[in-house]
């Protein structure tokens, strides 16, 4: 399994994060400019407001996209995470954790687990307080 920290943690992919949203942006800010060109010539500016309508329709599907992933791959998390604080307390999560803190406290290991979810729990603890806090780091490479 890959070495994992508090450092190292967040998940960036290029071709994503950096080549898809720089084409989108300049795809848009390209429209905007054929937009404005054509503002004059409403032979053209039916066509370069489609344009703008379709850059835009396919920013937000990419937007969109990405965060309906990531809520199914939450509630997952939660679900998995409920089960291991069960099979290692005998009780359930704590029902004052939000889904922010609960997807944080997945990066402990078995052995500090359930200490650091009460303590979340108590403290109201953000979830980068509560990385923060973990000692044994547990590694999870498979998040979108």
């Amino acid at each position: 399994m890959a070495s994992q920290s508090y450092a190292n943690h967040r998940q960036f992919v290029p071709m994503f994060h950096g080549v898809l949203f720089g084409i989108l942006f300049l795809t848009l800010i390209g429209a905007c400019v054929n937009l404005y060109k054509s503002w004059g010539d409403h032979i053209v500016l039916y066509s370069a407001s489609l344009i703008v309508v379709m850059v835009v329709c396919v920013v937000m599907l990419s937007l969109f996209a990405r965060i309906f992933a990531l809520k199914a791959q939450d509630r997952a998390i939660r679900a998995e995470e409920n089960l291991r604080h069960y099979v290692l307390t005998g009780k359930l999560l704590d029902s004052r954790l939000d889904i922010r803190q609960i997807i944080a406290l997945r990066f402990a290991s078995d052995g500090e687990f359930a200490g650091l979810a009460q303590k979340a729990a108590l403290e109201q603890m953000t979830p980068d307080a509560i990385k923060k806090a973990v000692k044994t780091w547990r590694p999870d490479t498979y998040r979108v």
